[in-house]
């Protein structure tokens, strides 16, 4: 108990907040914060010390898989949140795109499901990552729900998305608030946050069922990336992690929003 209180207390100084979900579907936990990158000490928190890695499910906007500048100097998850947590805050990129693999390096995250749509400058290309441990990761990119949905229903020759489910124990759920919003068409450096109907028709499309009861029965925690700077600012994102939290957490794991 000693030990979790402390490796609670380097989250909560890093800016993580821990919410309990009991009396829903899916994860008991979810861990909230801002930079994405944050993502990477809860995910070793939620996963604790044993146990194979995880598959990651993530939405974002933006494809988070570049390459950690220095991916050989990862510690391993052997070595403790505190190693992690220190690694994450002075050494992973504050442009919160290098976390992945990051999390692959440190052996908590095995094979990811990648729900996004947009691919930062130097985003990792393949479909097959190999760590500096030699260890293989399988990167299913499909840009969203619907469409991961149907390949979950019928899958289609190519299609992963059943083979990385179907092969996880435990999924780590993850969702970057900025997967909702869009670039404005009229000035592509403003942020246009989508309206709740949006929102849930993207999260919660018809037939996405089966493909959620796949991810929520093995998910063992959610994280939640806040990131304002891509969500339009402060104000724009406080209202939007609102109408996020009612879909996402009332209507998508049947619990009181945070």
């Amino acid at each position: 108990m000693e030990m979790e209180d402390d490796a609670l207390r380097h989250l909560r100084l890093a800016g993580v907040i821990r919410v309990g979900l009991g009396g829903g579907r899916g994860p008991s936990d979810a861990y909230i914060f801002d930079p994405h990158r944050l993502a990477l000490p809860a995910w070793a928190f939620a996963l604790g010390e044993g146990g194979p890695p995880a598959l990651l499910v993530t939405l974002d906007r933006h494809l988070d898989v570049v390459v950690p500048r220095h991916p050989e100097a990862v510690p391993d998850r052997s070595a403790g949140l505190r190693a992690l947590d220190e690694y994450t805050r002075w050494s992973l990129d504050v442009r919160n795109y290098d976390h992945i693999l990051a999390a692959m390096e440190a052996g908590l995250v095995g094979d990811a499901l990648l729900l996004a749509r947009a691919r930062p400058r130097g985003a990792f290309a393949g479909d097959t990552y190999v760590d500096t441990r030699g260890r293989a990761h399988r990167l299913v990119v499909v840009p969203t729900v619907d469409r991961a949905a149907e390949a979950w229903n019928h899958p289609a020759p190519g299609d992963a998305v059943r083979d990385v489910l179907e092969g996880a124990s435990r999924v780590l759920l993850d969702v970057d608030l900025d997967c909702f919003t869009s670039l404005s068409d009229a000035d592509p450096t403003t942020v246009l946050p989508w309206p709740r109907a949006i929102l849930r028709e993207f999260l919660l499309p018809e037939g996405s069922g089966p493909f959620w009861d796949a991810v929520l029965e093995r998910t063992v925690a959610l994280t939640l990336a806040r990131e304002p700077h891509h969500c339009g600012g402060l104000l724009a994102s406080g209202e939007l992690f609102r109408d996020a939290a009612e879909v996402l957490f009332r209507e998508l794991l049947r619990v009181e929003p945070p």
